[in-house]
């Protein structure tokens, strides 16, 4: 039976994927949720690459959490996404948390819910290129932002409706630009390199035991401190 499992999510790997269809069943109620449903916008079960994110090995780095090493478990883009969390289980990708985070992850990056360099154009090679842009607003008012241009052009150069501006930078100064994961250039430029964990979701700090083992926790430590505030005192 395992066996079987294991061929069948191998298989999945090269087949092509498929969109999900919904029916309705008879009466007025079903067809209600049937017109509600069809009415919300449906996303694609794979979605398209963007230029900072072209292949699995980039996405799974991304994202972090030591999912790098499973990048070989997917051959194509269309197998990272189509995959089901049993399907994942039998290719070894584990604990049960990394499978959720690894889905949690698919699904925002099916609704355009990016990290840092989500919203870039231009990328080579892994890297990115940021540079800083002024606008005069007035004669006494200049506003400066940080757009992303191909390798060697001038943001001047290229027509304020085609530039693309980056989130998350920010311009300080004069030409200086600062944001998570720069990395300073010549002449106030940046570079913008795919980093392991840079869209890593960061796991909370446990205290107490956590949520369901706190008060069970505190509870034992004030009974602790008691004992020993009375034998310091002399009553045993």
């Amino acid at each position: 039976m395992k066996s079987f499992r294991v061929s069948s999510a191998l298989g999945l790997l090269s087949r092509p994927c498929a969109t999900s269809s919904i029916t309705s069943a008879p009466g007025l109620g079903a067809q209600a949720r049937w017109v509600h449903r069809n009415s919300l916008p449906k996303l694609p079960l794979v979605p398209a690459t963007i230029p900072f994110v072209p292949d699995v090995e980039t996405f799974l780095t991304l994202i972090g959490r030591g999912l790098k090493q499973y990048a070989n478990k997917f051959p194509t883009w269309e197998a990272l996404f189509s995959l089901t969390s049993e399907q994942l289980r039998e290719l070894g990708v584990e604990p049960p948390r990394t499978r959720r985070y690894l889905i949690q992850w698919r699904q925002k990056f099916r609704e355009g819910k990016f990290g840092i360099g989500g919203d870039l154009k231009h990328v080579e090679n892994g890297v990115a290129i940021l540079k800083p842009k002024e606008v005069a607003w007035s004669a006494l008012k200049r506003h400066r932002f940080v757009v992303n241009v191909p390798p060697g052009a001038d943001p001047d150069s290229i027509p304020h409706e085609d530039l693309v501006r980056v989130r998350g930078f920010k311009v300080k100064g004069i030409r200086t630009i600062t944001g998570p994961y720069a990395l300073p250039m010549k002449n106030g430029v940046v570079g913008l390199q795919v980093t392991e964990g840079m869209w890593e979701d960061r796991r909370g700090h446990k205290v107490d035991g956590g949520e369901r083992r706190k008060a069970e926790v505190r509870f034992k430590r004030g009974v602790a401190e008691r004992k020993a505030l009375r034998e310091k005192q002399g009553f045993y």
